[in-house]
C-alpha cells in the first residue's frame, strides 16, 4: 500500500470504525428495544417497527449478519492500523505493540463503547433506523450467514442448549405485568394504574373478603304481615333483597324491588294485592361456594345473569350475601361520595381515631383507613379480637394489634360491636 497516501489509509480507517460503530449501535438498540412497544407500532402500521420485527424474530441470523459486518471492519480496522504504524514508524516488536494499543483503543471508544451507550439511550429510534439497513443486508449476505449458522446450531446441538425467538416465549407473567403496571409512574394516571392493579388481585381475593356477613344481612320476613313487607320495601335502600321464611328463617328466593312496584301498578286500582302476587316476584336463589375467587365469580355473574349471590359453606350453611357491586367496588373504589369525616361505614372522631364496626373486614379497613391489620388470619374485625383475645374482651378494652391501639366501645350477643381504632 506505498502507492496509497496516508490521508486516504487514515480515511479509510475512520470509515471502518464507523461500519464497526453502525453493527455496535444495531445489536443494542435492538436487543434493547420494548418488544410489546415494537408489536404495537408494526400493528399500527409503522415500517420501520415491521422490519424490527421480522429481524427480532430470526435471532440467530440477525445475529450472525451483525457479528460477520462488525467483526469484518474489526479485522480491517487492525491490519490498516498496523500497515499506517509499519508506513510511519517502521517495523519492530514495539511499533507493532503500539499499534495493536492504537487500534484497541479506537475500537472501544468509537466502535464499541461509545455507540452502545448511545443505542442504549435511544433504543426505539434508532432500532428502526438500523432496520432499514440491516434488513436488505440480511438478504444479500444470507448465504454466509446460513453457512456460519450451521457451526453455531452444531455446537448448540452438542451443548445441548435450546434457543426459542417465538414471541410467546417471552410473555409475562402476571407478577412481571403487575411489577410494570406498579413502576410505570407519570406514563399512566394514578387512578388508572390502582384500576389494574385491583384486576390483578380479584385471582387471589375470594367472595369471602367482599361479602356481607349473614349477620348483617337486610332481608324481608316473608310471614309478617304485608303491610310491614311493603312498608319495609318502600323503605329500603337496595333493588333486591332475600326472602326469609318458617321459624328457621330460611331464604326462599330474592325479591327484586322493581318487580314489586310494577305488581302494585297492575292491582292498583283492584285493590286486590296478596301475598301470593308477591311470591310470584320472587326469584330463585343463587348459591356460591365460599372461597369463590372474585375473577371467576364475576364471570359467573355475567354468564348466569345475575347480579346477587348467597355464600355458602361446604355444610350449606349461610355465611353471606355478595353482590356484583361489591366486587366492582375492588376493581374502581367505592361508588358513593363521602364526606372527609366518613368512609363508608367508618366515622372519624375529633381526635382523629375512627369508629369502626365488629364486622368490618380487615381488607377494607387496610384499604381505606390506610391501616396494616394482620390479613392472614380472621377476615372481620371481630374475628381478629376475638383471635387476639382468645375470649370476649369487655368494653373500654384497650389493646395493640401491630401499629395500631384499639380500644373495645360495645360488645353484644357474644361479639364485638363497635371498636375505636386510634391513628
Amino acid at each position: 500500500m506505498d502507492n496509497i497516501p496516508i490521508s486516504w489509509q487514515l480515511g479509510a480507517l475512520a470509515i471502518l470504525l464507523l461500519i464497526s460503530g453502525f453493527f455496535s449501535l444495531a445489536e443494542t438498540s435492538l436487543m434493547s428495544v420494548n418488544r410489546y412497544r415494537l408489536k404495537h407500532l408494526a400493528n399500527q402500521g409503522h415500517r420501520g417497527a415491521r422490519l424490527a420485527t421480522f429481524l427480532l424474530l430470526k435471532t440467530d441470523k440477525l445475529l450472525g449478519v451483525i457479528l460477520l459486518c462488525n467483526n469484518f471492519a474489526n479485522a480491517a480496522s487492525a491490519t490498516l492500523v498496523t500497515i499506517i504504524v509499519v508506513e510511519l514508524f517502521g517495523e519492530g516488536e514495539w511499533t507493532l505493540m503500539f499499534g495493536t494499543m492504537t487500534v484497541t483503543f479506537a475500537i472501544l471508544v468509537f466502535s464499541e463503547i461509545s455507540p452502545k451507550v448511545i443505542a442504549a439511550a435511544y433504543p426505539e429510534k434508532l432500532a428502526f433506523f438500523a432496520s432499514y439497513i440491516l434488513y436488505p443486508l440480511l438478504k444479500a449476505l444470507y448465504p454466509i450467514v446460513w453457512f456460519v449458522n450451521l457451526f453455531v446450531v452444531g455446537l448448540l446441538r452438542i451443548l445441548r442448549v435450546k434457543v426459542n425467538f417465538d414471541a410467546q416465549a417471552q410473555s409475562l407473567t402476571m407478577d412481571e405485568l403487575r411489577s410494570i403496571v406498579t413502576d410505570a409512574g407519570h406514563f399512566m394516571p394514578k387512578k388508572h394504574r390502582t384500576i389494574l392493579l385491583n384486576l390483578f388481585e380479584l385471582e387471589k381475593i375470594t367472595v369471602d373478603d367482599v361479602m356481607t356477613a349473614h349477620t348483617m344481612i337486610e332481608s324481608i320476613n316473608f310471614d309478617a304481615p304485608l303491610e310491614d313487607i311493603l312498608n319495609h320495601i318502600t323503605n329500603t335502600h337496595h333493588t333486591r333483597l332475600p326472602v326469609r321464611q318458617g321459624e328457621a328463617e330460611e331464604i326462599i328466593g330474592i325479591l327484586h324491588v322493581r318487580k314489586v312496584i310494577n305488581q302494585l301498578r297492575e292491582h292498583y286500582q283492584r285493590d286486590d294485592f296478596t301475598k301470593e302476587d308477591l311470591l310470584e316476584v320472587i326469584d330463585d336463589s343463587y348459591f356460591i361456594p365460599s372461597g369463590t375467587p372474585l375473577f371467576t365469580q364475576i364471570q359467573q355473574f355475567q354468564e348466569n345473569h345475575e347480579q346477587i349471590a348467597l355464600v355458602v359453606d361446604e355444610y350449606g350453611e349461610l355465611k353471606g350475601l355478595v353482590t356484583l357491586e361489591d366486587i366492582l367496588e375492588e376493581v374502581i373504589g367505592d361508588f358513593n361520595t363521602q364526606l372527609p369525616s366518613r368512609l363508608g361505614n367508618y366515622l372519624q372522631d375529633e381526635d382523629g381515631s375512627w369508629l369502626a364496626d365488629g364486622t368490618s373486614t380487615l381488607r377494607d379497613l387496610n384499604k381505606k383507613l390506610n391501616l396494616d391489620l394482620p390479613l392472614d388470619g380472621p377476615r372481620t374485625l371481630n374475628g381478629l379480637i376475638l383471635e387476639h383475645f382468645e375470649d370476649i374482651p369487655e368494653p373500654n378494652t384497650s389493646f395493640k394489634i401491630g401499629p395500631h391501639r384499639l380500644e373495645i366501645l360495645q360488645t353484644q350477643d357474644r361479639i364485638v360491636k363497635s371498636v375505636k381504632i386510634f391513628p
